[in-house]
């Protein structure tokens, strides 16, 4: 297999049939230790996480397939934390899309004289650009549009289809009692055009939390898999 990209949580290889691997890491984003699913470092390693991420993104992707939604998921191998995945064209360099149910995290830094810490969101889409030099600058639709990266088409479609899937995340959160409060999604088109949600959707990209607290990536997962 030919090592296509080296990323802080995953490597991405290309396969032989022209698909490609994901193989998940132990590592975690965040600062000095502490978990942080906006940060742009690897934070902290967790014994376990990789293959962990592998399985939650497995049990959501199936729950979106059953919802129509798709992606570019293929199968999986937990031993050795791999995911097969059919190749998909991103927008620009890569965009992620952030929803926010609660106002934490950069939004609250950058809007903390508007809102309270925690306060309720009604499901809010941001964009930003995938660029740690340039700690992944907010981007506005108009300037997606104004650079090319996609249409004003695109876009709508793109929120619509993150308030959808994370309704679908959301539900299934719940049902095993924890509160999601943001969560960032990836797409991208496949070679007939279709748009997918690439990626992947773990506890390393969400702030989830039951009771008030905070859960770290592995106590998500032991809420919803075990």
């Amino acid at each position: 297999m030919e090592l296509v990209y080296e990323g802080k949580t995953k490597n991405v290889y290309r396969l032989p049939d022209g698909n490609f691997q994901l193989q998940f890491k132990d590592d975690v984003t965040g600062t000095d230790g502490v978990f942080d699913p906006g940060a742009n470092t690897v934070g902290a390693k967790i014994q376990g996480n990789g293959r962990n991420c592998l399985l939650l993104t497995r049990f959501f992707f199936e729950a979106l397939a059953k919802a129509g939604i798709l992606t570019h998921y293929l199968n999986c191998d937990p031993d050795a934390a791999t995911m097969n995945v059919v190749p998909c064209r991103p927008f620009g360099k890569g965009v992620e899309v952030v929803l926010r149910y609660k106002a934490v995290g950069s939004f609250f830094r950058r809007y903390g004289d508007y809102c309270q810490e925690g306060q309720d969101l009604p499901g809010l889409v941001e964009m930003t650009f995938k660029d740690d030099d340039r700690n992944d600058p907010l981007v506005i639709k108009d300037a997606l549009v104004m650079l090319g990266v996609m249409s004003a088409q695109e876009y709508d479609l793109l929120k619509d289809m993150t308030l959808k899937i994370g309704a679908v995340v959301k539900h299934e959160l719940a049902a095993k009692g924890l509160e999601l409060y943001d969560i960032k999604f990836e797409y991208g088109r496949n070679a007939k055009g279709d748009l997918l949600l690439i990626d992947e959707i773990s506890a390393g990209n969400m702030r989830c939390f039951k009771d008030g607290k905070w859960l770290q990536p592995d106590e998500v997962v032991r809420f919803m898999l075990e």
